[in-house]
């Protein structure tokens, strides 16, 4: 149920109301009040209660897990997806019982595609910014560990050979993920050199 008519005696009464038989708060609804209350005659005869139209706001997460749910099905999977609140944003975690693998796809470029396609398509949905990071099979978290893995091997080897190191091309979350690790090394420094999507981490002495 997306939509009702409700009546009260008073405008906020009939409001009331249909947020209760909606349970939903009232910044997830538009209301559009139809008819003002009105007193009959003597107050009593022919009076007339408030009306008001309740519309359920579309959910920017719920509709990104629509948006997911319907590609899932053109690709013939079946996913499920668990919601996680965090402070970066919402997190999906994206389950299947077939191969997830073809939805995290090389390095989890297929991944990074989907969540840039999902907040696009949260963003037209809701009034309000909510960031979405999608996951499967905690991708996410393995794939930190393999960056800062290869940012300590690669630091190792600036200090070693006395010169700056570069890294292929990788997106802007991967890369902060690398300066991040590096960013209180006491011998290396790192930066970022080029120009979108070919930009480049060089790990070089301080």
């Amino acid at each position: 149920m997306n939509k009702i008519t409700v009546t009260g005696k008073t405008v906020e009464e009939a409001i009331e109301s249909g947020l209760k038989q909606l349970n939903v708060a009232r910044d997830r609804v538009e209301i559009k009040v139809l008819e003002q209350p009105s007193k009959g005659l003597f107050g009593i005869l022919g009076s007339k209660d408030a009306k008001v139209e309740l519309t359920v706001k579309p959910d920017a997460v719920e509709e990104a897990i629509k948006f997911l749910e319907e590609i899932a099905g053109a690709m013939n999977m079946d996913i499920r997806t668990k919601r996680i609140d965090t402070e970066d944003g919402v997190v999906l975690q994206l389950s299947s019982s077939g191969d997830i693998g073809v939805l995290i796809g090389r390095r989890g470029q297929t991944l990074d595609a989907l969540q840039y396609l999902v907040n696009i398509a949260a963003q037209r949905a809701g009034d309000s910014y909510v960031r979405i990071i999608l996951d499967a099979e905690n991708f996410r978290e393995r794939r930190r560990k393999t960056l800062e893995e290869l940012a300590a091997r690669l630091a190792e080897k600036a200090v070693r050979t006395g010169r700056e190191v570069m890294l292929e091309p990788m997106p802007s979350h991967e890369r902060k993920i690398i300066h991040t690790f590096l960013q209180n090394h006491p011998h290396v420094r790192s930066y970022s050199k080029g120009e979108e999507p070919n930009r480049r981490i060089v790990i070089g002495h301080k």
